[in-house]
């Protein structure tokens, strides 16, 4: 084990002035000497600079001067990082005691992993936000575990994608990937970084021991709907290999027909449709993207496929995620994707994610 690596943590801040009184204590007693704290704050008008300068001085604050969105402020500050390890955290996730020493460890002990997550929390440190977030083949991702007892006695595990809520990169991992795509604003960035770096070949992972606590909620503004479904489809078309998102394909149809009864009933029709009127203005970059992502590609569509779930398991999808007829059919049609991905394939020779991580 060598070293002690440095952390920088950044915070992207916005409207979050009561948040940033929770968490910037305990996160302060948990940093060492050679860490340090950057905070990104889009523009907002509750004094959350304020708050940063008078609970902690030594931070840079970086004000951005408008809402650049989760997505673009971090990268903007994980820019100005110097520290071995970058850890992005809510400003509502709040470190737990040992949150420092663990949040290190998957780098210390040299375990190979690209990413990963501290363990997320809610109700006071006493249930599970997340531990690991499944995605679907149609790309909807959430919250696994979510509401269940803490464990007690988790161990180290890999995850098909880690929480932005406390996500873990090596700074030369995320520098070598790019970082989040600035483009989301907000919403599936860390779901599209997680599952570029596993088409790459890399390692995503969870970290009990370093448990935040999330002031969790998934309701929020309607135009949260907007930035989900598109970020969701943008996601796909950018990072599912070529033989995978054609046979994936007639299912992402169905599932856009039978998302605007769903919308309408919901009130957010109108966010619908305007996610696909932004992927349509996409489309010629996200191609861009697509091939330069494909172009380094070392998994097979087989082994990256092997990392997402036919089940919707999550209970924010309600009768349909709970009815034994769309499971088993859901199954089926998976079953029928994986068997002809076959059970492997050439691994195109590019280079690994990461290479440059310690």
């Amino acid at each position: 084990m060598g070293a002690t690596p440095s952390v920088s943590v950044v915070i992207v801040a916005y409207e979050t002035a009561a948040e940033l009184r929770r968490t910037l204590p305990a996160l302060l007693s948990e940093l060492e000497d050679g860490d340090e704290l950057i905070v990104a704050d889009n523009a907002s008008s509750d004094g959350s600079a304020a708050v940063v300068a008078e609970l902690a001085p030594a931070a840079r604050l970086i004000e951005l001067g408008e809402n650049t969105g989760f997505a673009a402020a971090a990268d903007t500050a994980a820019a100005a990082a110097g520290g071995d390890l970058l850890v992005i955290l809510n400003p509502d996730a709040a470190p737990q005691p040992g949150w420092g020493e663990a949040i290190r460890r998957p780098l210390a002990e040299e375990r190979g992993w690209h990413a990963w997550m501290a363990l997320v929390a809610c109700d006071g440190a006493t249930r599970v936000n997340t531990v690991g977030n499944p995605v679907h083949f149609a790309g909807f991702a959430w919250a696994g575990g979510h509401g269940s007892p803490l464990p007690a006695s988790p161990r180290p595990t890999e995850v098909p994608a880690a929480s932005g809520a406390c996500l873990a990169v090596p700074r030369r991992v995320w520098r070598d990937l790019g970082g989040f795509p600035p483009e989301f604003f907000l919403y599936h960035e860390d779901i599209d970084l997680s599952l570029r770096l596993r088409l790459f070949g890399g390692r995503v992972g969870l970290e009990p021991a370093a448990v935040v606590d999330h002031e969790y909620e998934f309701g929020g503004l309607a135009l949260k709907w907007r930035w989900l479904e598109r970020n969701r489809l943008a996601f796909v078309l950018r990072v599912y290999p070529a033989a995978l998102l054609a046979l994936v394909a007639p299912a992402l149809v169905l599932t856009e027909v039978a998302l605007l009864p769903v919308a309408a009933a919901g009130g957010w029709l109108p966010q619908k449709l305007a996610s696909w009127a932004d992927l349509a203005r996409w489309l010629p970059r996200l191609l861009r993207e697509r091939r330069a992502i494909q172009a380094r590609r070392q998994v097979s569509a087989r082994e990256f496929a092997a990392w997402l779930t036919p089940d919707l398991d999550s209970p924010y999808f309600g009768s349909v995620g709970r009815s034994r007829v769309v499971r088993t059919l859901l199954r089926a049609y998976w079953r029928g994707v994986l068997a002809l991905l076959g059970e492997g394939g050439p691994k195109p020779a590019a280079t690994r994610a990461g290479s440059g991580s310690r």
